[in-house]
């Protein structure tokens, strides 16, 4: 129990240096969905592996229907784990969530074989998952990397990697991310990077069309 209740200070602790508009650690218990989420998973989780499957199921469905966040009981989930806004997020039964990794509105961790084993993705420590971005398969996603909004990614991203893009591809040289950035975006304009890229391209294709 104790573990239990240091572990939700831990999240809470997390969100108020992450988060701007949270101003104190009482907003963030009461109001945050995000926190609600993973409390109940973690209720949820702990009766899974004690194979109470009808109660942590029951458990989970609650826990969709109050914070809009679905996770399957068996998912791992680690520490200091940010939820930010919740809606709509989808987390599979053999998703693996490492340390102080985000996900926000609209993720999808999701499975693509019926095959039972790992279907879903693990994502490593600190991983930022942007919104809308769907993640599918037993992929793996490396420590400290970015997940552009709306991406689908079906391959794995190494560590300290941005993938963008549907399907995701890896947009960013060598780079090391030493500090949390609200949707992935980081100091390094990553935005920036990619129009002009998308203009060097949209340039190239008119000088083909000329020839």
């Amino acid at each position: 129990m104790l573990n239990f209740i240091n572990n939700i200070k831990e999240d809470i602790n997390s969100i108020l240096q992450k988060d701007p508009a949270a101003h104190s650690f009482l907003e963030v218990l009461l109001c945050y969905q995000g926190v609600h989420a993973i409390l109940l998973h973690r209720v949820a989780n702990f009766f899974h592996r004690h194979k109470f499957i009808i109660l942590a199921r029951l458990i989970s469905l609650m826990n969709r229907f109050f914070t809009g966040v679905e996770i399957h009981p068996a998912a791992i989930i680690g520490r200091r784990v940010f939820i930010d806004h919740g809606m709509g997020i989808v987390i599979g039964e053999t998703a693996t969530i490492g340390d102080d990794c985000t996900l926000y509105q609209g993720v999808t961790l999701g499975g693509t074989t019926l095959i039972n084993g790992k279907r879903h993705p693990t994502l490593g420590k600190g991983v930022i998952v942007s919104a809308g971005a769907k993640i599918l398969g037993g992929v793996n996603i490396g420590d400290y990397a970015r997940i552009g909004a709306n991406a689908v990614v079906l391959r794995e991203v190494p560590n300290n990697k941005t993938a963008v893009g549907i399907p995701a591809r890896i947009v960013d040289a060598d780079k090391t991310f030493t500090s949390f950035s609200a949707y992935g975006i980081n100091a390094n304009n990553l935005e920036e990077d990619l129009i002009n890229k998308i203009l060097q391209e949209i340039e190239a294709l008119k000088k083909a069309s000329r020839n």
